[in-house]
Parts: structure tokens; C-alpha cells; sequence
């Protein structure tokens, strides 16, 4: 008789309670022979599940109590150190409690199925094991929190400074990066790079700027859309700084003339981390770009991006079609990729051939054939689309529409049975399809292929921990676009700001997706096929139903989750008749 694994009962069970299916199951089954990852992390990488589900299903039906680490308080010493600091990194797991009536410890775990770690865990202490479920990321917090002594960055400038000063200083090259730990005795600047770094992830930013000024360095770290200027570093540092970040990269520490772009995978918390380095000379020092990229954070579960219930219900439609062209539009940083990953994430299943050309690669994907561009080598947009023709694929995506020869590709795809997914940067829904027809794309050939544009920004969310709420008259919100109809008749408004606290920055924790989804219907491609101005298709689209950034932003003021001023920053009034 066939044993089956816990990690296998959780999955079945996911399926018998239908939150996910047998076709889902196996291929997540499929990815953990192949990388030896848990059914649980995997089946929240793929999107299947949402973290909140899966403790959820945990706890009703394993009686294993979930806890949030990030509102537990401080765990004693005594506690923390009746574990050995190498099991804890091993299996992800933090102990919290200890009852020594019944001498038995507590421990905070990902996976509490994970037998094999509770097992090593009651021969190496010779105490009963009590399990409970949090997070991943509050665990590995804490782990960092609890076991690791690190260094401030006010002592690592000290011994870098020191360095300068006896002639001592150098830069250690690594072939390769792998984790931002590095041994004690690592030279200072090693140190105060990995620092830099290890606290942009800490914040969660998605950007780091280190740029040189006339006496000093500055620091900045983009957060939730905003920078925030951090410590500066002395402007003797910068040289070995860059370079380290050169080597790094993979970049030439000799050029300083002109721009340079490279890579860094990173382990951090267990997860892979990319960053693209982009180095450019000023007046004062080369300046170096970080960007951020989270493959775990840029697939999401359509219903967390932030679309509302109509809009949702259009796009889940729009990409279980067999064919036609899907366009998100946005400027740099308004959340397409998401977007667009996530509804491949959706469709990623054995029996669908998937490709990308992208600019660059942002998340690799497991299932899904991506591919960088390399204008070098004469592989741009255009080229890998005609490549793909002949790859036979069901889904394409394209990473940015840049010429007409590529959207021609594009919807000539779409017009011989592929779904096509696509970016375009473009102010409002409406506007992407005026911009095709200025790119010289013939109107019968979007209106047969389109099926539906998005637009979209990203606002700030209210911090939960600080938010406070204030009533406000109805006549105050009228001038940004807020109506009665929106409002049910109320006199008075209750909207929320955060405060400001230790968990966000400045009363803001997060960004979610305000959306604009045009559906072109027989109507709008009517308009299309005459040409019609951006105007005249927006303002149809609305008669449609269709909601258009800045009411879908004053529905997130209503409801609570952001501001008037995020509101007002992101989204412009509406034109009238």
C-alpha cells in the first residue's frame, strides 16, 4: 500500500474543497519533483492559493493554529535559544513558546507538515514539539531579528574609513553572488554594500539610487512609489562602492566614461532576488540604478490586484479566449508587469504553449518560454514575434509595443488564433487605441483583433496599524470627481489617513492597481473602423459602464484604502460632455 506524504494530503485536500484542481495539483506536483520545493510554496508561487486560504484550510482541518509573527510580541532569550541557530535555518522555523509543565516548545512554521523538521527538532532538544503556522516572511524576519548580530552601518564606515586612511583599502571580487551574508572579516566595503542593499529588501523597495554629490553620497530607496532619502555615505567611499557593485554585476570596473548595464542574482530569505544595475557618469561621480526585481511579489492572484468585481469578470473573460489582442497600458512603473504576469500565471498549464519577449526578463516563470531582448544580436521585439510563429504557441506575450513593425506581428498573431498580451505606454485606455491608428495600423485590423485595453496606475494604501478615520462633507469631495450616486444620498463622508509609525512610511503601507478596462465591444469597434477620436471612444466606453481611473481611484477612497491626496497625485479628472 502507496503512503502518502502529508505535503500530498494537503494538496488533495485543496482539491476535494475545490479551491484548487487535479490539473493544478499535478502540475505543481510535476515542479516539485523537479526543484525539491513544498507543495504549500509552490501551489503560492504559482498563484493557486493565497497565503490566507492555505492557513486557513490548515488550521480547519489539521487543528494547527495560524499566528501573525509581525503582531506577536518580543520572544524571551531563554526561548529563542532553545534551539540550535542551524536548525532554525534549516527548516524555517522559529520557537515562541515553552511550557515546561509539559515541556513542550511551540514553534512558529511555514509548512507544519513538514515531519521530517519536527522529527529533528524532538531528538535534538528531547521536548515535545507544539506546531503553528505564520508566514514565511514574518518567520524569516525573525530570524534575522533574533539570531542574526550584524554590524551598524555607522561601524562598517568607521573601518572603511580606517582603511583609507593606512592605505589599506581594496575590493574583493566574487565570481559569484549568491547571498548577502558575508564572513566577519570581509572587507568593509563588501560589507556596506551587501548593507545597502539588505535594507532596501528589508523596506521593500523597489528602487535604490546611490548618488554622488559635491562633500557626500546619497542614499535613496524608492517605497511604495515615493523615495526616501536614507543615511548619506562619505563621498571616499564611492569609488570602491561602484566598483564592488561593478564586479557584482559583471560590469567593467575600469570604464567610467560611459553608461553601463549588468545583473546581480541575489538569495535573500530564501527566495531569489534579481536586481538590474544601471551605472551612468555625472559631474560629481558615477551614479548607480538599482532595480528590485521579487519574482514571488510580481505574480499575484488576479483578485489581489486591485480590479474591482465588473472589471475582473472582463478580464478573467478576456483571457480565457483563444484568440485576440490584450493591451496594458500605463507609464513606467504603474504595475503592467504584474498585471501581465499574473494572468499568464493563470493560464501557465501543461497543455498550453506560452512565450515572452521581454525587455528585460523581469521574474522567471517555471512553464512559461521567455525570452531577452538583444538588439546587439538583431533579436528585438519584431524578430523574436516571427520566431515565435514558427514555435507554435498558444499564448504570446510582448513586453512593449515600440514600432509598428511589432504590433503588425502582434495582431497578425492574434488574427491567426494566438491570445496576445501586450504593453503600451499610454495615459487612458481609450488613448492606446488612437495610438495604434497614429502608428499607421489599419482600423479593420484592430477592431478584428482587440478584445480589450486596460489602463492603469498604482495608488498608496492606508497604513491598517495607524490609519484614523475623519468625517468629511460631501460638498469637499465633489471637486475631485465624488458624487451623490457614488455616495447613496450620505451628507457626510467617512475617508481614512494614516498617522505615521514604525511599520509604514509616513502613513502609507503598499500600493494597489486602480484600473480603467475597456471592452471593445461592437460598439467601440464601430467607432474604431471610423476613426473615431480618443474622446468620442472614452466617453461611449462610460455610457458602457466602462469606470475610468479616477472614479476607480474614489472608489478606493470610499472604501477606506487610500487617500484624497494619492487620489489627486495619480489620476486626472474626468472631461465631461
Amino acid at each position: 500500500m502507496e503512503v502518502i506524504s502529508p505535503h500530498r494530503k494537503l494538496g488533495e485536500l485543496l482539491v476535494r474543497l475545490q479551491i484548487i484542481n487535479e490539473e493544478q495539483l499535478n502540475q505543481a506536483l510535476e515542479q516539485q519533483k523537479k526543484t525539491g520545493q513544498k507543495l504549500g510554496e509552490i501551489l503560492l508561487n504559482l498563484g493557486y492559493v493565497s497565503e490566507e486560504i492555505l492557513f486557513a484550510v490548515l488550521a480547519k482541518q489539521f487543528n494547527i493554529p495560524y499566528i501573525s509573527l509581525a503582531e506577536y510580541g518580543e520572544i524571551p532569550n531563554e526561548i529563542i535559544t532553545l534551539l540550535p541557530e542551524r536548525l532554525v535555518k534549516t527548516y524555517h522555523l522559529i520557537p515562541i513558546e515553552f511550557d515546561t509543565h509539559t515541556k513542550t516548545i511551540t514553534i512558529a512554521m511555514s509548512d507544519p507538515l513538514d515531519i521530517n523538521a519536527i522529527d529533528t527538532l524532538k531528538l535534538a532538544t528531547g521536548f515535545n514539539i507544539r506546531t503553528v503556522v505564520a508566514k514565511k516572511n514574518e518567520i524569516l524576519d525573525a530570524i534575522n531579528r533574533y539570531y542574526e548580530k550584524k554590524e551598524s552601518l555607522e561601524d562598517i564606515e568607521k573601518k572603511a574609513e580606517q582603511e583609507f586612511e593606512t592605505g589599506d583599502a581594496k575590493v574583493v571580487e566574487e565570481q559569484e553572488i549568491t547571498e548577502l551574508d558575508v564572513q566577519a572579516d570581509a572587507a568593509p566595503v563588501v560589507k556596506a554594500v551587501n548593507y545597502i542593499i539588505e535594507q532596501a529588501l528589508v523596506q521593500k523597495a523597489s528602487d535604490l539610487l546611490i548618488e554622488p554629490q559635491e562633500k557626500n553620497v546619497r542614499v535613496r530607496y524608492k517605497i511604495d512609489g515615493i523615495f526616501h532619502d536614507q543615511k548619506p555615505l562619505p563621498k571616499k567611499l564611492l569609488p570602491s562602492i561602484v566598483a564592488r557593485i561593478k564586479i557584482m554585476s559583471k560590469l567593467d570596473i575600469t570604464e567610467r566614461r560611459k553608461p553601463q548595464d549588468g545583473r546581480i542574482r541575489i538569495t535573500y530569505n530564501g527566495r531569489p532576488i534579481n536586481l538590474r544595475v544601471s551605472s551612468v557618469p555625472t559631474t560629481h561621480g558615477e551614479k548607480v540604478a538599482i532595480r528590485i526585481l521579487d519574482a514571488q511579489a510580481l505574480i499575484l492572484p488576479l483578485s489581489e490586484l486591485g480590479f474591482d468585481d465588473v472589471q475582473l469578470q472582463l478580464f478573467e473573460k478576456a483571457i480565457k479566449q483563444p484568440y485576440g489582442m490584450i493591451l496594458v497600458t500605463g507609464p513606467t512603473g504603474s504595475g503592467k508587469t504584474t498585471t501581465l504576469y499574473s494572468a499568464l500565471n493563470v493560464l501557465n498549464t501543461p497543455d498550453v504553449n506560452i512565450m515572452t519577449v521581454e525587455d528585460p526578463v523581469e521574474a522567471v516563470i517555471y512553464g512559461i518560454n521567455q525570452v531577452n531582448v538583444n538588439e546587439k544580436v538583431g533579436l528585438t521585439f519584431a524578430a523574436a514575434l516571427r520566431a515565435f510563429l514558427r514555435q507554435d504557441p498558444d499564448v504570446i506575450m510582448v513586453g512593449e509595443i515600440r514600432d509598428r513593425e511589432t504590433i503588425e506581428i502582434g495582431i497578425n498573431a492574434a488574427l491567426t488564433g494566438h491570445l496576445v498580451f501586450a504593453t503600451l505606454h499610454t495615459n487612458d485606455a481609450a488613448s492606446a487605441i488612437t495610438r495604434l491608428i497614429n502608428m499607421g495600423v489599419e482600423p479593420f485590423l484592430i477592431s478584428s483583433t482587440l478584445t480589450l485595453v486596460i489602463s492603469q496606475k498604482l495608488v498608496r494604501k492606508v497604513c491598517s496599524n495607524c490609519r484614523k478615520q475623519y468625517r468629511v462633507p460631501v460638498e469637499q469631495l465633489m471637486s475631485i470627481g465624488v458624487t451623490q450616486e457614488m455616495l447613496k444620498d450620505a451628507k457626510e463622508v467617512v475617508i481614512y489617513k494614516g498617522t505615521g509609525c514604525s511599520k509604514c512610511q509616513g502613513g502609507y503601507k503598499g500600493r494597489v492597481g486602480v484600473y480603467e478596462v475597456l471592452e471593445c465591444n461592437d460598439e467601440i469597434k464601430e467607432l474604431i473602423l471610423k476613426k473615431a477620436t480618443h474622446f468620442e471612444i472614452k466617453q461611449t466606453a462610460r455610457k458602457n459602464g466602462m469606470a475610468t481611473l479616477r472614479e476607480s481611484a474614489l472608489k478606493k477612497l470610499l472604501s477606506g484604502i487610500t487617500t484624497v491626496e494619492e487620489v489627486i497625485r495619480n489620476t486626472f479628472a474626468d472631461e465631461v460632455d
